[in-house]
């Protein structure tokens, strides 16, 4: 069989959508491909959907990986909720096996010039618009990677004339080949130290986003994160800047952001329909990424000016009386809580989960704008002792008694906010999940309080 990965026999470690994806790809591509998975064969099976069925000539090795499973493999593919420490990838360090993600299948498929984009926080958000952005100016594009479609599948199956790629921590750690024509670092805040071990591990992983690019590439840099600064300042090729404040005068190519527009020294490029400051910084590096792109400032005011939030990031689900509720389950470690709390006053805020071995005492510089906490999950422990004696806090065992919590505790006129701070797989599927529970009691506190309003009218 013919194809880019011809006479390879790969070993996929992980059977999600990353793992299927990859597997697909290779085994399309002309190699024969076995998946190795932790989970059973009945788990896997039964929670896929008929279209989502792995070919009958993948093999299938479920119920724990074991080092036999590496037998014969000329090629590894290591999905990214594997962590670089696990057993299974010291026996392919041990074997000397090339070691890739699903990101490199990508880079060595994709025949279309692309930008990628990462870091700690906002990542989907900013891939989303650069792509609104490419299609306002007449190109083919989708976004795809981290976003949710796989960037080698994306690749393989061509007909876009450029991509938007999100590019995970994990899944850039081992690329080799990945070159884009546009790469960005939005941030970069400890996460995911469980995975990488430590901070410094996790920056490296960040910069091979640029390790390929040359002096034709452009890099665009966040020139308000030192730390990510840094990081964006070794890259080897020109490099760019944005930030959520006003851009420098003197540089028309740094992009910013002045009073609730996007901003290119006096000229103002965008003005996005709503979000906070976050969203408006996000929308700052998607504008200097479409610009070193070769995007018109035109498409990037029709792109970025009708694009809204994302799900998940900032949503108002619910309004009860003059009291918001606000979904911003995709805030999963301190970072991304803060922002998201930047500007409220009167706030309550739900916050815990899987701490991913990140320090959540951060969110303590929150705690003057705070009306009271409720924690939840594994880390509610860490919740209350990091806000106990600065504000009211409290602990739920479920979201619904999470959100009447802070119905009770929250002033009128102000916030209940669900920025967990943490990862959510102890209590719920996924962050989606997480932030549709909180939609859902929070609107059933809207309801239940229009039933009483009812009924003491018709009592009267």
């Amino acid at each position: 069989m013919s194809g880019t990965f011809a006479g390879e026999r790969a070993v996929v470690i992980g059977c999600g959508v990353s793992g299927r994806a990859a597997a697909s790809v290779l085994l399309a591509e002309g190699a024969g491909v076995r998946i190795t998975e932790a989970r059973s064969r009945e788990e896997i099976l039964g929670g896929l959907e008929e279209a989502d069925a792995l070919d009958g000539r993948i093999e299938l090795l479920a119920g724990g990986h074991q080092p036999d499973h590496l037998d014969g493999a000329t090629l590894v593919v290591a999905s990214p909720g594997v962590p670089e420490g696990a057993p299974v990838m010291w026996w392919v360090r041990e074997r000397g096996l090339r070691l890739w993600s699903e990101l490199e299948l990508g880079a060595r498929l994709c025949r279309v010039p692309y930008v990628a984009v990462t870091g700690t926080n906002g990542k989907t958000t900013t891939t989303e618009m650069v792509a609104a952005v490419m299609r306002a100016d007449g190109l083919s594009a989708r976004s795809c990677g981290n976003v949710g479609f796989p960037f080698s599948m994306a690749a393989r199956e061509g007909g876009a004339d450029a991509l938007a790629v999100e590019a995970s921590s994990f899944q850039l750690r081992f690329q080799e080949t990945l070159h884009p024509r546009v790469s960005v670092l939005l941030n970069l805040a400890p996460d995911h130290l469980d995975w990488h071990e430590s901070l410094d591990a996790y920056a490296s992983a960040k910069a091979r986003v640029y390790a390929n690019q040359s002096g034709h590439d452009v890099h665009v840099g966040n020139r308000d994160d030192p730390a990510a600064a840094r990081v964006s300042a070794a890259a080897p090729c020109e490099v760019r800047w944005f930030g959520g404040g006003h851009p420098h005068a003197h540089d028309i190519r740094e992009v910013g952001v002045s009073d609730g527009a996007v901003v290119a020294g006096p000229q103002e490029l965008a003005r996005p329909p709503s979000g906070g400051g976050a969203f408006l910084a996000d929308a700052a590096a998607a504008a200097a990424a479409a610009r070193a792109f070769g995007l018109s400032d035109r498409a990037i005011r029709i792109g970025l000016g009708s694009f809204a939030p994302l799900p998940h990031r900032g949503t108002v689900v619910s309004e009860v009386g003059s009291v918001r509720f606000v979904d911003d389950s995709k805030a999963t470690n301190p970072h991304a809580a803060l922002a998201a709390l930047e500007g409220l006053s009167d706030a309550v805020l739900i916050a815990g989960g899987v701490a991913k071995g990140v320090d959540l005492s951060p969110l303590a510089s929150a705690a003057p704008s705070l009306a009271g906490v409720v924690a939840i999950g594994e880390a509610s422990s860490a919740i209350v002792a990091i806000f106990e004696g600065l504000t009211p806090v409290v602990r739920a065992g479920s979201m619904k008694d999470a959100v009447d919590l802070a119905a009770r505790m929250v002033p009128s006129g102000g916030t209940v906010i669900l920025a967990p701070a943490c990862a959510s797989q102890d209590m719920f599927r996924d962050y989606r999940d997480r932030g549709e529970q909180f939609a859902v009691a929070a609107r059933s506190i809207g309801a239940r309080l229009a039933e009483r309003r009812q009924g003491r009218a018709s009592h009267a």
